[in-house]
């Protein structure tokens, strides 16, 4: 299943605008004579235009090829977002006489000024991006289990073209280094393609995990192909949950199908046994007092990544009950994560990669 067409279509006509009204911009500011203005717009138009090859065309490609459009098609996407912005700031302040329009016509200082600005903004979003957070919850079972347990929960992974194998293996790193009795992963492992993962043989990484690994499925699993998920999962040696439940380590834990997928069960359809811990993974966190109803002591999810950059940040805050981090309703603890990957360009503007170490106490 892939996104709906009207989406695709929709997303399209937003970047083009904004590719046409970044293009006008640079060609009246860049200081350069006509050769090299249509050089420059050439360039950009080319860059952003990788983008529109990432649906689809990029599986076509020689695997280094398509890695290489994928990161630079959404990575212009996003240096384009960040550059309409500085224009339309410096729109506005032409607009109430605050900017001179001369600073805007062949300005080789207001050219200086924006792209050191955003080189200093991007090259922050990259090393925050790899710089990976260590997000520790502790949550007492009351009795619920014999001893401390330890789990690491991760959500967002989105392996794939520019997740490659040697990003995977250092985060396996990472996680091994906890030493926890049990891993938890809520959805969205797989990108949009799994030919990246299946020629990478990324499967082969999970298998040097060592506890257990339960998952549930996201919405990509479902844009990438819902049986390559599967099959992945398997190869992978992950106990993938699907409107199911496994018992481990003395806790329940149940996995949700994704909302994707509108015939998935309610949460009440579902039997709890109250007396055990119960752990729930959905990966997008909607209907939290569903949740609540059902008597579950911990639901984990991902999906949002928190805008990833700023300033969809804002707007993700403004859609979710809890978009990113703890939350709780009643007796029932809840932790949204940002992601330990990224969906498109690896920048973190004003949120986190981030891991959770959860420590479920007797």
């Amino acid at each position: 299943m892939r996104p709906p067409m009207f989406s695709i279509l929709f997303i399209l006509i937003i970047l083009l605008a904004l590719l046409g009204y970044i293009l006008a911009h640079i060609w009246h500011m860049a200081p350069l004579p006509v050769w090299g203005k249509w050089t420059l717009s050439a360039i950009c138009f080319i860059c952003f235009c990788c983008e529109f090859l990432n649906f689809g065309a990029t599986d076509r490609m020689p695997l280094p090829l398509a890695s290489f459009i994928y990161n630079l098609g959404n990575k212009s996407v996003i240096i384009s977002l960040y550059l309409a912005m500085a224009f339309l700031l410096l729109d506005i302040g032409r607009l109430i006489h605050i900017v001179p329009r001369s600073l805007l016509h062949d300005s080789m200082p207001c050219s200086i000024a924006i792209v050191s600005l955003l080189a200093a903004i991007f090259i922050y979003g990259s090393i925050h991006y790899h710089h990976k957070q260590r997000v520790a919850i502790d949550i007492d079972s009351h009795g619920k289990v014999e001893r401390p347990l330890k789990a690491v929960l991760l959500s967002d992974l989105h392996i794939g073209y520019h997740n490659r194998r040697a990003d995977l293996a250092k985060w396996i790193d990472m996680i091994n280094a906890e030493n926890p009795d049990l891993i938890l992963i809520a959805g969205d492992i797989i990108d949009m393609s799994h030919r990246p993962v299946t020629e990478e043989n990324m499967a082969a990484e999970f298998h040097r995990l060592k506890a257990p690994v339960f998952a549930c499925l996201g919405n990509h699993e479902y844009y990438s192909g819902n049986q390559k998920a599967h099959n992945f999962y398997h190869e992978a040696g992950i106990t993938l949950l699907v409107d199911s439940s496994a018992r481990c380590c003395g806790i329940t834990i149940t996995g949700r199908d994704d909302r994707t997928n509108s015939s998935r069960k309610s949460l009440s359809q579902f039997t709890f046994d109250t007396s055990s811990f119960n752990i729930l993974l959905d990966h997008q966190p909607y209907n939290l007092e569903e949740t609540e109803k059902a008597g579950i002591d911990f639901q984990f999810s991902g999906h949002t990544h928190r805008g990833q950059i700023w300033p969809m940040t804002w707007i993700v805050d403004a859609m979710y009950e809890c978009a990113w981090g703890s939350f709780q309703k009643g007796d029932t603890r809840y932790y949204v994560s940002s992601g330990l990957g990224i969906w498109g360009a690896k920048y973190r503007i004003g949120s986190q990669s981030e891991y959770v170490v959860l420590t479920i106490l007797s």
